[in-house]
């Protein structure tokens, strides 16, 4: 049986964008210096960079997520505050993942776009990712990448009901919200002033993930960005 491709995934969280490079045939390790415990695949706890370090001959390819916290929009304006103590970890990310002379992604939000280089941008529209109500999922992410990305998709926003990042709110011709948050901890579906809320099942299924909680889907990627991307990097790998 020939040997799969590892991979290793940086600042892993619970796993949204590793599930994405295994979908696209990787062996995906994850590393965080947090505990995950719903990680789905082999995972260290441990400081990303200094694990890279030390392990990078032992894979093929590199997926870096660095915290986004200081880019954030949810960390600005009255959190303000909040962005004291936030580090900037792309260059030195990305500083690390050139010296392993392999190809690499470094992953992050909107508003870090200043700090990568040639960016592509992926949403959950590209992929069709909704809920059961048809409420869009629009969730933007930005990737930089060490290999040629061919073809990007287009936005696809449509009227109507969407399920995004953005806070609550209400469309008039429809019982659910207009635009809702993947972020916070949501539990089942509730009604608020006659308006269904939606949940964190509502959450996973817009998102394609069902092995997180609420809380661990507001900081995941949809696997769909990353096994396109990851496809992309197979073809450049063989």
């Amino acid at each position: 049986m020939k040997k799969k491709l590892r991979l290793l995934d940086m600042y892993c969280c619970a796993g949204g964008a590793g599930m994405g490079f295994n979908k696209a045939g990787f062996e995906v390790v994850g590393v965080d210096n947090k505990p995950q415990k719903n990680y789905p695949f082999e995972f260290h706890q441990a400081d990303a960079l200094d694990y890279c370090w030390w392990h990078m001959k032992e894979f093929d390819a590199f997926h870096a997520s660095p915290p986004c916290q200081k880019h954030s929009t949810m960390t600005k304006g009255r959190w303000q505050d909040r962005l004291k103590g936030h580090v900037n970890l792309i260059p030195e990310t990305r500083e690390l993942l050139k010296s392993t002379g392999k190809p690499w992604d470094i992953e992050n939000v909107e508003g870090a776009r200043s700090e990568l280089i040639e960016p592509i941008m992926l949403c959950g529209t590209m992929f069709n990712l909704q809920t059961k109500y048809g409420s869009q999922l629009r969730r933007h992410r930005l990737f930089e990448c060490s290999f040629d990305i061919q073809v990007v998709p287009q936005c696809n926003h449509k009227k109507g009901s969407v399920i995004g990042v953005y806070g609550g709110g209400q469309h008039p011709d429809r019982r659910i919200p207009a635009t809702i948050g993947v972020w916070g901890n949501a539990g089942v579906s509730s009604k608020r002033g006659g308006i269904t809320q939606f949940g964190t099942q509502d959450r996973r299924d817009a998102m394609g993930i069902q092995w997180m909680t609420g809380k661990e889907l507001s900081q995941a990627i949809p696997p769909a960005y990353t096994e396109y991307i990851g496809r992309q990097l197979m073809q450049t790998l063989r």
